[in-house]
């Protein structure tokens, strides 16, 4: 319930701050303009999962998939998401995570096209329990505003990194 609350509010704080944003945000633009749909990059009209994935030499993995329902329109991100975060049962894990691979591809996001991200942690330190990601998408201009949530069981550990936003479920 308090998750719940904590996410209609920064919905809400992401929505007043997005009309009073300056040039240094980007706007989540359409990838299609012209239509009069909200962006499905903003923090509000998507929703994202994580799952864990396979792991690699030295890593485990988990993946973070971006859905928006039908009534969304389409729009561009590129890069890593900024400013992650994990916590467990609401509380803050302490841990931030870096990011890794190439920042520039651009991806379209909406209906029908959704995209996910990895979570690489080092395998060699203790995991810390975690149940939810925050985070802040890139478009090809900057920051969208907002934080989106992300819900699903991991651990994370000093040393994650996310990487760039990529085509797909």
């Amino acid at each position: 319930m308090m998750r719940t609350n904590r996410r209609i509010a920064v919905a809400l704080a992401a929505t007043v701050l997005a009309g009073a944003a300056g040039a240094g945000a980007a706007q989540a633009s359409s990838a299609t303009r012209g239509n009069a749909a909200p962006s499905a990059c903003r923090p509000a009209n998507h929703t994202a999962e994580i799952t864990e994935a396979p792991g690699s030499a030295g890593h485990r993995h988990y993946r973070v998939t971006l859905t928006a329902p039908r009534g969304y329109e389409p729009c561009e991100l590129a890069g890593s998401p900024t400013d992650v975060r994990f916590s467990a049962h609401g509380s803050d894990s302490g841990i931030t995570a870096g990011r890794y691979g190439n920042q520039t591809t651009v991806v379209t996001f909406g209906p029908g096209h959704p995209v996910h991200f990895d979570i690489q942690v080092p395998s060699s330190r203790r995991g810390i329990p975690a149940d939810e990601a925050s985070f802040t998408l890139r478009a090809p201009d900057g920051q969208i505003p907002g934080t989106s949530f992300a819900e699903g069981s991991l651990k994370v550990a000093t040393g994650t990194l996310v990487g760039p936003v990529r085509r797909g479920a």
